[in-house]
Parts: C-alpha cells; structure tokens; sequence
C-alpha cells in the first residue's frame, strides 16, 4: 500500500485550496528552480499545507481584502531548493537558520513556520512616489497576527511570517536600516501616531468579493 505522501504529485497539490483567496499553486513557482532544473517538491505535503493555510488564512487573506490583489514573489521553497540557493548565495537563508520561513514543512507544533515574500501593488506606486515603509510596517503591526516582518528597497517588498507563538518583529533593509521592532518590545510611536501614518489606507478586509 502506498503512504499517503506518495499518493501526491505536484498537480495535486498545486490544486489545494489553502484559503478563500489561495492555492498551494501560488506558491510554488520557484525562479531558482525553474533556471537550475530543481523540483520544488515538498518533503512533507500535508504539513506544507497545514502550515500553509495558516499563512493564508490569518495574514494574506486579509491583505488581499483590504488592498486588493498581493503579487507573490517567493512561496514555498523545499529543502532540497532552499539548500541549493544558499549554497550558491541566490538570497535564500541557510535551511536551519531560525529566520528561514519559505520552508513551511520543517517544523510542527511551536516549532511550525511559514512565510512568503510578497508585493502589495497599491502600496508600491505610493512608495515609489517616495512614500515611507514604515506606514505599511504600522499598518500589518496594528490589523494582522503576523510573527516577522523585514522589508526590502524594490517595490517595498516584504517577507511576512506565521508562526503558532508569534515573535512580533519588524526589520528592514530600506532607510533607516535594521529593526524597528524587536520580540517583546512596545512600538516607539503611540497608537494615535501609527493611524495618522496609514489614515488614507483603504478599510480593513473592505472589499466585498461576490
């Protein structure tokens, strides 16, 4: 009898919904794997997708209903291609490193992970027009239940993370560089002064999908 991991193919899993608004499909386009000829095939997919519709569920769903579509950059990733990408410095973390979160099947339990670097186009034309990264950061800190957050300079992209026992950090590689919140810390501006920044932003899962 075949287990239950074997029964998978990645067209099958590519058609689990993980939520209302995503399917592992979404996330499993790999540009390193695509160049180098890597499959990304997750080792464990039921794990992959427990981990996963957390993700959905929890933070980008609630992205999506406020800002419209969010573009996914980097979803999953397996070991065996995260590994390769950090081997060749192809800006992938080492696969035990504790801030690697595009592995969504190496932890269960407290240790579970799962992440993905995203674009919210509707905030990217405004940070292109020179609008400051930090009202997003405030925005996700205040609406969402997300563990780590670090942005990077093209078209404010961001990696968002879920975690069972969230850290509640933020990081970023645009100006002014390097935590702006750290685990267990107060944000350094009051509550009123975090809506001020994001007062214009659309209404909170505001969006009515038929």
């Amino acid at each position: 009898m075949r287990s239950p991991k074997s029964m998978w193919s990645l067209e099958n899993l590519g058609r689990v919904r993980l939520s209302k608004h995503f399917y592992m499909r979404d996330f499993l386009y790999s540009e390193i794997g695509s160049m180098h000829g890597i499959p990304n095939v997750p080792p464990d997919p039921e794990l992959t997708i427990a981990n996963g519709q957390k993700l959905c569920s929890e933070l980008l769903d609630p992205l999506e209903e406020t800002f419209g579509r969010i573009a996914i950059r980097s979803g999953y990733r397996s070991p065996t291609l995260n590994g390769y990408g950090n081997a060749r410095k192809l800006n992938c973390a080492a696969n035990d490193n504790p801030i690697e979160c595009h592995i969504w099947d190496r932890g269960a339990g407290r240790q579970a992970i799962a992440g993905t670097s995203l674009v919210v186009p509707w905030f990217a034309d405004q940070y292109a027009d020179g609008r400051d990264w930090r009202d997003l950061a405030w925005w996700i800190h205040d609406y969402l239940p997300y563990s780590d957050v670090w942005f990077f300079p093209k078209l404010a992209a961001f990696n968002l993370v879920w975690r069972p026992v969230p850290s509640r950090t933020i990081s970023s590689y645009i100006a002014p560089r390097g935590m702006l919140l750290r685990a267990g810390d107060e944000p350094n501006e009051t509550l009123a002064d975090r809506k001020a920044r994001y007062a214009d932003f659309p209404l909170f899962r505001g969006i009515c999908f038929p």
